[in-house]
């Protein structure tokens, strides 16, 4: 048996899940990812203008949406799943409805959790099918402070962490953060200071977003993220662009058209072609609009197609007039200003003689 070798970065959907306190914004954030649907557990996109699937009153309703949407090719770019602890809740009452229980606790051996922890097990590999058709997945979830009791540490520490179910046995918790590519944690930055009196007073309400494991909260990211940034999309869109642009559209040669058996009569003349922009190397025309712009800014075609293969969308032996048009018009146009600063980022300054 013989298999095939990749080798590379390969660009795909992200599997994201974003947690955070109350009110700071996490509906919003989710919304701004590309073409979302969301599945509204909780009523948070009521006063949002976004595409939304039916409330989900049930457990299996909402199982029977997430198939839908798995279901339906170009029903979106985006699944958002706001919120998954509030989908906890359907699970846990259908756990306790279908087996004539009135609480999780009332299973012997902690039986419940093991129901809930084995249900959401499917739901997740339901995204997971989802993610596999290059649609990405977004889990919303509130935070909650727990306890937390470090084996080598001489006392417990408070930390936050998702607000879901987390038993030393079933923890619903961690599967979604396994499952996870990305874990942000997002939180009001509060600074502590003292008055001249000695007393501890609050100060600040930055947004920030915490993409790196610490103490105090879990978090994780491939991206090579800084550990903390403005709780801003934009700080993430374009790795999410680049993925959903990557394998939406598909790179495929330019098709040479076949030679014609030369005509009998002389063929009437072909007006030359006016190119739409100024153009560098005898570029293709799509390439116009972002010619403009690296001619504003001094950026060389040389330097696109670098950034292009460091960013995994194509090889350095892809000619640039094979590149799709849907990547020039829909990824690099649309975000020049972060791919100007990570040419300019890679730029090697040339010393004085």
């Amino acid at each position: 048996m013989q298999f095939d070798i990749s080798q590379g970065p390969m660009l795909s959907a992200t599997k994201l899940v974003i947690y955070a306190v109350e009110g700071i914004g996490k509906s919003t954030f989710a919304s701004q990812f590309p073409n979302p649907l969301f599945i509204d557990t909780e009523g948070s996109t009521n006063t949002m203008n976004v595409r939304r699937l039916p409330a989900p009153d049930s457990w299996q309703m909402l199982l029977q949406e997430v198939q839908y949407v798995r279901d339906t090719p170009g029903l979106c770019s985006t699944l958002v799943i706001d919120t998954i602890d509030w989908a906890e809740r359907l699970c846990i009452n259908e756990v306790c409805s279908k087996r004539q229980k009135s609480g999780i606790e009332d299973f012997a051996y902690g039986a419940g959790y093991t129901y809930v922890y084995e249900a959401f097990g499917k739901l997740l590999n339901m995204l997971s099918d989802i993610v596999e058709q290059q649609i990405n997945v977004v889990l919303v979830a509130h935070s909650m402070i727990r306890k937390f009791e470090q084996p080598d540490e001489a006392a417990a520490y408070d930390r936050y962490q998702l607000k879901l179910i987390d038993t030393p046995k079933k923890s619903v918790a961690n599967m979604v953060k396994e499952w996870a590519d990305v874990v942000l944690f997002a939180n009001y930055k509060t600074v502590v200071e003292k008055t001249d009196s000695g007393k501890a007073k609050a100060r600040g309400n930055k947004r920030v977003m915490y993409t790196q494991h610490n103490a105090c909260w879990d978090a994780k990211n491939r991206w090579g993220l800084s550990a903390e940034l403005p709780f801003d999309y934009q700080e993430i869109a374009l790795y999410i662009a680049q993925a959903t642009c990557a394998n939406s559209a598909p790179v495929h040669p330019v098709a040479q058209p076949e030679p014609q058996p030369q005509a009998a009569q002389t063929p009437a003349p072909v007006p030359e072609a006016t190119p739409a922009a100024p153009s560098e190397g005898g570029l293709p025309d799509f390439w116009a609009p972002a010619l403009q712009l690296m001619q504003a800014d001094g950026v060389t075609v040389d330097e696109v197609k670098n950034f292009s293969v460091k960013a995994g969308n194509y090889t350095a032996d892809t000619p640039l007039e094979n590149y799709d048009p849907d990547y020039i018009a829909g990824f690099i146009v649309p975000n020049w200003v972060q791919i100007l600063e990570r040419i300019k980022a890679n730029r090697i300054p040339v010393p004085f003689n």
